[in-house]
């Protein structure tokens, strides 16, 4: 496969699963693409134990498919199952923020202010990596504010599905500027505003559901 070396972290089980999701995610590893234990093991430089681990999570996140004969590939692009895991997505943060707004401190408005920033000059270079992963960073503030350990772990489940659809899906960033939803937010929870800024929140990420729907042309 062409993909590039990666270092190996001291746990094998989340590293093969990260460095596979992150190559599916951004089409490195393109729909249909066979996944081969031994190509595997040689790419992450683990054994095959800690990969059918990873795959056995990214099937039940629908990023791989295992086939008759025990073929696995990596799962076609699918809109509505991607648009499902979107308004599941949307309710989990809507909730987090909810949770979270209380426990937020200055520090978080702060790191929120900062990665909206980073979201805004992601926009205007026309960086749809750096963007998202600004996007996440702006939210997850939030979720680890809500100290709910299952907040974390669901939206790892869909998140990816979701993230992977809008990358295959945006030729350009037009029409996805959140920046000043992002601020409203930030204003919102600074404010203890709870209830408002978890419904911001959520219509923030059915705002993605209506762009993913109606893409910018190519």
């Amino acid at each position: 496969m062409p993909l590039v070396p990666v270092s190996r972290p001291a746990s094998l089980r989340d590293h093969a699963y990260t460095a596979l999701r992150d190559a599916i995610v951004s089409g490195r590893l393109e729909p249909g693409a066979r996944l081969r234990d031994s190509e595997l093991e040689e790419w992450l430089g683990v054994s095959r134990t800690p990969i059918r681990e990873a795959i056995a999570r990214l099937e039940a996140a629908g990023l791989v498919r295992t086939r008759r004969a025990k073929a696995t590939q990596v799962a076609p692009l699918d809109e509505r199952e991607a648009l499902s895991a979107q308004r599941i997505a949307a309710s989990l943060h809507e909730l987090a923020v909810r949770e979270g707004v209380r426990q937020l401190t200055a520090s978080d408005l702060d790191a929120m202010r900062a990665a909206n920033d980073r979201f805004a000059d992601a926009l205007r270079a026309d960086d749809i990596d750096a963007a998202l992963a600004a996007d996440d960073d702006f939210h997850r503030v939030a979720v680890s504010a809500s100290a709910n350990p299952l907040l974390g772990t669901l939206l790892e489940q869909v998140t990816p599905l979701l993230r992977r659809l809008e990358r295959a899906r945006f030729s350009s960033l037009a029409g996805r500027d959140s920046v000043a939803a992002h601020a409203r937010i930030i204003e919102l929870c600074a404010s203890g505003e709870g209830e408002a800024a978890a419904a911001a929140t959520r219509e923030n990420w059915l705002t993605l559901e209506r762009l993913l729907t109606h893409p910018d042309p190519a």
